[in-house]
Parts: structure tokens; sequence; C-alpha cells
């Protein structure tokens, strides 16, 4: 006997509301076969979802305390199209604390008490559920003086060669052990309250983690080899979050108040210290594993842009020094580049920022990537294998792991979302993917 789906009830209520026998039998999406079926109210459950998502951001917002005065009704900039429950969970973060602006990238979904893609600026305090669970996960892009043409011939021996250099998936650890600075810098590790976590940073040192993270291989549009990568700071980033969080009284659940700290008391302090030490080790992370990709293709690196977008910065707004929270978003000041990717199956830029109108409501924000259509359980619901590989095989792209939650179907495509963002960003370079390694079981080579 099955498990009943908690979203079933409200699901065949909607399929009712809309004329549809939430019982009569649909061919299933993700076999795209008339042999195989499944209730129509399923198509029905990611709606379902969203209303539940929406109703409990607006009985949070029922419940708020008043801001003071001076924060009330700061500045939102929304770009893109987005679901209500993400806006409203944004509308809940601007509704707390000492908020003097904020931006919702066109990328943007519901987040832990932030939505992703959204960058808030706060007077005097710092997020630590806007930074997350995942400090300073951002990407890494080098160009090469190597001609992919040259690579091509490898590509399905490179793709095993980087899942072996690179371990990827939650917990692992590195078998071959690297030595960093940032490991050895005691003064940071003491003001971070984290030095109990120090053995096991250095155990997971540049590896890659699991989820959307990953290490692509991609042809610029010179023919020039550019290796990417996604990832954060592993156990030691997300150990030092969930700690602050509890210290700052954050609370489970989706739609939460955002969890606060004021910069000058001791625990601002020490949750500052440890925030920039596990950016700093993010960074470390991304260099190590892309030099070791480096390392099996050959050549030399000629260009470099490395960006966190889960982090928090000391900057300057409004003529204030400020501190900004960006869940998912890139810094995109003037002339500052940034490396967004779309999904395993799309290409992904270099985009640079410049000044505008856009670009200040935005907070010199942009998009960290394509942003989901559908969340990890209903990708897998709506999704096959041999559907994700299809897709795959016409564009030439090898993949190693990478499982359904991460089909490129499951993804917005990356030049809608970033036409939103024409009055700030610029693009300036195109990649095509040519080899994607991920966490998950099993190899797809195109040609093979």
């Amino acid at each position: 006997m099955r498990r009943k789906d908690p979203l079933e009830d409200r699901a065949r209520q909607l399929a009712k509301e809309a004329g549809v026998d939430p019982d009569a039998r649909v061919p299933m999406p993700e076999e795209h076969r008339t042999d195989r079926t499944m209730p129509a109210w399923v198509e029905f459950r990611d709606a379902a979802q969203q209303e539940r998502m929406l109703g409990q951001a607006e009985a949070l917002a029922e419940e708020l305390a008043p801001q003071k005065a001076r924060y009330q009704d700061s500045p939102l900039t929304i770009v893109g199209e987005h679901e209500e429950a993400t806006i409203q969970q944004m509308r809940n973060c601007m509704s707390v604390g000492k908020v003097v602006a904020g931006a919702l990238c066109a990328d943007g979904h519901l987040g832990y008490a932030q939505p992703v893609g959204g960058a808030i600026a706060y007077e005097g305090q710092i997020s630590v559920s806007g930074v997350g669970f995942d400090i300073g996960c951002g990407n890494l892009a080098v160009r090469l003086d190597t001609k992919y043409r040259d690579v091509a011939p490898h590509a399905a021996r490179i793709a095993n060669d980087i899942a072996r250099a690179v371990p990827f998936g939650l917990g692992e650890d590195n078998p071959e052990p690297v030595s960093h600075e940032v490991l050895e810098d005691d003064v940071a590790w003491k003001a971070s309250g984290m030095e109990r976590l120090r053995r096991l940073a250095a155990r997971q040192l540049g590896t890659a983690g699991a989820g959307n993270h990953y290490i692509d291989i991609f042809e610029g549009e010179d023919g020039h080899v550019w290796i990417g990568a996604h990832f954060g700071s592993r156990g030691f980033g997300h150990s030092t979050a969930t700690h602050y969080l509890k210290e700052a009284g954050g609370k489970e659940g989706m739609n939460v108040p955002p969890a606060l700290l004021d910069e000058d008391t001791d625990l601002g302090r020490a949750y500052i210290a440890g925030m920039q030490l596990a950016g700093r080790y993010a960074y470390a992370g991304r260099e190590i594993a892309v030099e070791r990709v480096r390392e099996l293709i050959g050549g030399t690196v000629t260009e470099t842009v490395h960006n966190h977008h889960n982090y928090a910065w000391r900057e300057e707004h409004f003529g204030k020094k400020l501190w900004v929270v960006r869940k998912g978003a890139t810094p995109a000041f003037p002339g500052q580049r940034g490396f967004v990717g779309g999904s395993m199956g799309d290409e992904a830029v270099i985009l640079e920022g410049f000044d505008s109108e856009q670009a200040r409501a935005l907070l010199y924000s942009t998009i960290h990537g394509a942003g989901r259509v559908f969340g990890r359980r209903e990708a897998r619901r709506r999704f096959s294998r041999r559907e994700m590989e299809d897709w795959l095989r016409e564009i030439g792209v090898v993949l190693v792991g990478g499982d359904l939650d991460e089909s490129p179907m499951a993804y917005r495509r990356l030049d809608e979302v970033l036409a939103w963002h024409r009055e700030s960003v610029r693009v300036i370079h195109r990649l095509k993917p040519r080899i994607v390694v991920m966490a998950g079981k099993g190899a797809f080579d195109p040609v093979g």
C-alpha cells in the first residue's frame, strides 16, 4: 500500500476546480510513452505545493513584529517572473531587522528563510540564514590556451579522470589531502570559534560536494577550453552555519524569520570571522580542484573569473557602509566579471557588470544560474534518465554522475533569465558544455 502524498488532497481539489477528473489516467510525462499513465491529480501537485508555501509565508508575515520606523518600507527591486510564495518570502525578509534595501534577481526561487537570488542590505547587521548553510558557495572559471578540438577525442576518459581526481558527494574526504595557508591561519581559526572543525576542513579541502555542484569542461566561442567549478565550503561551512544559526535563534523550516546578528556584538564578530574563513576556504577548494583538472588536460591558464554567491560583503550603498547578504546572487559591480552556469545541458556565460539605475537598485547583484522550474522531487517525478541523456546526446555532452533532479528540463533557460538583467550586465563570453562531472551514480557518453 502506497503512502499518501501529503499534497494529494489539495491537488485533487485543484484538478476538480480546473474541470479535470483527478482519477483520469494521463500519460506519464517522464516516460513520454502511451503505455505508462498516472492519475491526473499529479499534474496539479506542484501548484498545490506553491499554494502551501505561499500560505506559510503569509502566515509568517502576520506574526512578524513591526520594524523600527526608519527601516519600514525600504525599497525592494524585483526583476523577472516569480511565484507569489517567493515574493512573499522576500517581503518577509525585508520586514525584519535594519533593512535598507533589497533585490530579487530573475533566477530567484524559495530558499531557507531568504529566497535564492535575493540580496539584502543591512545597517549594522548580518543575516546568518541569508548567507545560508553553504557559506561561500560560488563559481570559478579559468580559460586555458588549449583548444577543445585537441581534447575532444579524449573526452570520456577525461570525464572519468576528473571524477577520480576530485571527490564528489556529501561527506567525501580527499584521498590525497593538500596543505594550504587557510588551514594554517591560527588567528582566523581562533576568531571563528570553529577550531574543532579544522581537521574536517583539512580532510575535505578540494572536494566538490553533491546536489548541483559540478566541475565542467566548456568550449569557448574561440575554441579554447574553459574549466568551470561550482561548490562551496563543504562540511566546515555547513557546520559553521549550523552552529551560528542556533546561537542566533534560527528556526527550522522554509518560511521562518531571518536569523540576524548585530555586527558589534561578540557573537556577531565571531560569526563574521567564521563566515570569512569559510569563504577563504571555499575559494581555496575551488582553486585546488580546478588546478587538478588543468593538470589532467594540460595547458596554461590565461583568464580567471572567481566569485562567491552565498556570502555577505561590507559595501557602500546610498552613502552608507552596509552588509549586503547575497544568497544565490553574484556580485556585479561595474567592470566586475562573473561566471554563471545554466544547467548541464545549456551554455554558461562570463558576464560583466556596468553602472546603471537597474544595477544600483539591485545592489550591484545579478543571477548565479538559470534558476529552477521544478524542485528536486518534482523533477524526479516528471523526467527520465533516458530523456535527460537524449538532451545531452543532441548537444554532445559527456556526463559522469548527475541525477534527474539536475536534468536540464528542471531549469529555466539561461538566456531568458539573463534578458531581465540586460540593463545591468553584459555577456562577455559564451561557453558550450562539453564534459559535466557531478555527484551521482553512472556515466553517460553521447558517442558511446
